[in-house]
């Protein structure tokens, strides 16, 4: 089972995008829908309308679809979880979610998700993540997440699955916060890259990759253009590319990186 949710978990729409990509090259077929009525504030998430010549065509709601999908050559099929992130009840939401992952015989839950960060464009998506089981862990080869904080319905499903013994992995993106407004394709494409690592499916992501070197593209231009942005990102890929060498125990911690910013912050005279 694979999950992905729109919001506070979905930087540069990162996370569902990549769910959005997977089930759509896998051809998934919906087959369920969580009643939205007991998880979402509607003054949060509001319904939408769609109007033609006056008259109303549609009302749709927020909600959580569940899409099955066949994946060529590998051992199972997939389970793709994709919506919005719910606003109530979250406990009772895991436990629904991992209800169904338990009757549908899942072996594992992956979680996607995507934060704003400290880190470059045109360098490779920085990847984190945490998983409940050894194994697991061994089959993300990424570097393992340490983080303390808030979290979002990915982190509350997360620790459902661990209560409920079943194995789940969270796979994070980090996305540039100097381009936090626009979809993402490269961090997509990164969680799709890693989702077929982990749980053995093998997805055509040519268009995606081409999406990618595009958006790479756009952002250097427009990074160009303002020179202060500019010497920003350099000092970014020039700690990027140290990183690359250094051992983990040698990385600069959260606290340098944000001490870098808040200075980049004062110097174009914006608050924080």
């Amino acid at each position: 089972m694979v999950c992905a949710f729109e919001g506070w978990n979905d930087a540069g729409e990162a996370a569902s995008g990549a769910l959005a990509f997977i089930g759509d090259a896998l051809d998934a077929d919906r087959f369920a829908r969580i009643d939205p009525q007991e998880f979402y504030d509607f003054q949060a998430n509001r319904p939408h309308i769609r109007l033609k010549d006056g008259e109303l065509q549609e009302l749709s709601w927020p909600s959580v679809e569940i899409y099955e999908a066949r994946a060529p050559r590998a051992m199972r099929d997939l389970v793709l979880v994709r919506g919005t992130e719910p606003s109530l009840r979250w406990q009772a939401f895991g436990a629904h979610v991992v209800d169904l992952a338990e009757a549908l015989g899942v072996q594992v839950v992956v979680t996607l998700g995507a934060l704003l960060s400290d880190v470059a464009h045109s360098r490779p998506v920085v990847m984190t993540g945490h998983a409940s089981d050894p194994s697991l862990v061994a089959r993300l080869g990424i570097t393992p997440s340490s983080y303390e904080g808030p979290t979002g319905i990915v982190g509350v499903l997360h620790a459902a699955c661990r209560q409920a013994g079943l194995p789940s992995a969270s796979l994070w993106a980090g996305v540039p916060h100097y381009v936090a407004a626009a979809a993402n394709p490269k961090a997509t494409l990164a969680l799709v890259r890693h989702v077929e690592g982990l749980v053995g499916v093998s997805i055509d992501a040519s268009e995606l990759e081409s999406a990618a070197a595009e958006y790479e593209h756009q952002v250097t231009l427009a990074v160009q253009s303002d020179p202060e942005v500019q010497t920003f990102v350099e000092r970014l890929e020039l700690q990027a590319d140290a990183e690359a060498e250094l051992s983990p125990g040698e990385v600069p911690d959260g606290d340098t990186l944000a001490q870098e910013f808040q200075r980049f912050l004062k110097q174009r005279g914006t608050r924080p």
